[in-house]
């Protein structure tokens, strides 16, 4: 019987296997050093595969579509957005990340070196969970909470923060809602000696501490919003001093500070084309990763708030798709407390409450909607990344809804059985896998299900606790408030 150890350090060449053989004639597991070329891919165990190298570029989706997506729109003139229009915003090369009709975008050597504190990330197989649902289907999970912020949100921060620094930017402005991208944000301006300002959505700020504390760590201010330094922020309280606050308002108080001083810069964690860009890293190493193990999914799921982390791994796929290599489904999961994908109309609308922001075509429940503050902090925008709602139109991809006590449910028997405790945002995609995988169990089917895992839980254990605890309850939209916010929605002719 021989037994083969692989050894890999920071992925790096040469490659050391220790072999052990039993002989008939002389000393039994006499140890061998033998030096092979490196595969293509490293196999750790039988659940995982790595890719061997970071992919070198970030992939642009709109290259590839039939239809270009609609122009975002100037918020006063209501015309298309001329890229000088975004300059008090964000610096030149990301505008010009968010207008490019180029198909991939080469990664910068500074960032990639950063990427590889944490990159390339596992791809995963949940056996456990497959043994416990008793289904046929194989579940993949592609899982980004090994960033130093616990989540897939670098993927962005680091690139945004070294194009502002290229520029000379001094100070970064954001929002944050369960706080993922505010640390995010905080750990990349730390990295290049930026500062950064956060606004938290007050519900997140409340339930989780330990965010704020982690993006005070990393060197950044954070302020509850809505807040009482910014117009914006002083308007809602007028109107609602115990306002739970929403991304919309969070939005609003940090691009009314950006606008207001000239060495100041916005950042934002998801929506706009260069995010969604920047997160593609995620589905192009994970396509390597899947060749690997030679699997092709027949599934992808990913849960949706603003987008990124859905396209992020995605996009590269609907890639493949279009060009007819695979045909997976791929479903986006959003909750049914803010269900913009799947209730929300398809229409030009503000990025933020105080409309300050440009007009983008979107699905939207309007900019003036405050969801119910669920857990899933960092799925309650109200509008859908416009690239992600134009490919919704154009029939690439489905959605649907699940309620928050679903979504733990799923997320328990994930920890309990694959030892990973989910953020509450990714157990959407965990309960819709689930879903999957009984159908596959009722039906007989061996598919191949991809979810992403955006990242781990540590911080919300909380929320945990009202579930363990039987208090969680599901928060549900309401139609009259729905219908009283869409009806602020621009009317576009």
């Amino acid at each position: 019987m021989s037994q083969s150890l692989q050894l890999y350090i920071n992925n790096q060449t040469p490659n050391v296997f220790f072999k052990g053989e039993g002989k008939k004639h002389g000393r039994s597991n006499q140890m061998k050093l033998l030096v092979k070329e490196k595969p293509k891919a490293t196999m750790m165990s039988q659940h995982a595969a790595v890719p061997t190298e970071i992919p070198p570029h970030w992939y642009n989706i709109i290259a590839d579509l039939p239809i270009k997506p609609p122009p975002p729109l100037h918020p006063k003139t209501f015309q298309p957005l001329h890229p000088q229009d975004l300059s008090h915003l964000f610096p030149d090369e990301l505008i010009k990340q968010e207008t490019t009709n180029e198909r991939f975008i080469l990664i910068p050597d500074e960032v990639v070196d950063i990427y590889r504190l944490w990159r390339p990330t596992p791809l995963l197989r949940a056996k456990r969970l497959e043994k416990l649902l008793d289904t046929p289907a194989r579940i993949y999970y592609k899982y980004e909470g090994v960033s130093p912020a616990g989540s897939h949100k670098p993927n962005t921060a680091v690139p945004q923060v070294w194009y502002n620094a290229q520029q000379g930017v001094k100070n970064i402005v954001t929002e944050t809602g369960a706080g993922q991208w505010g640390s995010s944000l905080a750990f990349a301006t730390s990295l290049f000696g930026l500062n950064c300002e956060v606004w938290q959505v007050r519900a997140s700020y409340d339930q989780k501490p330990y965010r704020k504390l982690m993006m005070q760590t990393w060197g950044a201010t954070v302020h509850p919003s809505p807040s009482d330094i910014t117009e914006s922020g002083r308007r809602i309280l007028e109107m609602d001093p115990s306002s739970p606050g929403s991304l919309g308002i969070a939005i609003s108080e940090a691009v009314e500070v950006a606008a207001n001083n000239e060495d100041t810069k916005y950042c934002l964690g998801s929506v706009l084309n260069h995010v969604l860009l920047h997160q593609t890293v995620i589905g192009e190493e994970c396509i390597q990763q899947m060749e690997a193990l030679g699997e092709t999914p027949d599934v992808i799921i990913g849960c949706t708030g603003g987008g990124s982390n859905f396209a992020g791994l995605c996009f590269p796929f609907i890639r493949e798709k279009l060009k007819g290599k695979i045909n997976p489904v791929i479903r986006a999961v959003e909750p049914t407390a803010c269900p913009s994908l799947t209730r929300g109309v398809y229409a030009y609308d503000y990025g933020d409450t105080a409309q300050l922001t440009p007009l983008m075509k979107m699905h939207t429940l309007g900019h003036d909607f405050i969801p119910d503050p669920i857990h899933s902090g960092g799925l309650r925008y109200h509008g859908m990344a416009p690239l992600i709602s134009h490919i919704y139109e154009l029939g690439f991809m489905e959605a649907i809804a699940i309620p928050q006590i679903e979504c733990f449910q799923g997320a328990i028997q994930f920890a309990r059985s694959e030892g990973l405790i989910p953020a509450p945002e990714p157990t959407h995609a965990i309960a819709a896998a689930i879903r999957e995988a009984l159908h596959c169990k009722e039906s007989g089917e061996s598919k191949v299900i991809l979810m992403a895992m955006c990242g781990h839980g540590h911080f919300d254990l909380p929320a945990y606790e009202k579930y363990l605890q039987g208090a969680m309850v599901d928060l549900s939209f309401s139609e009259d408030k729905i219908q009283a916010s869409l009806a602020n929605v621009p009317h576009m002719s």
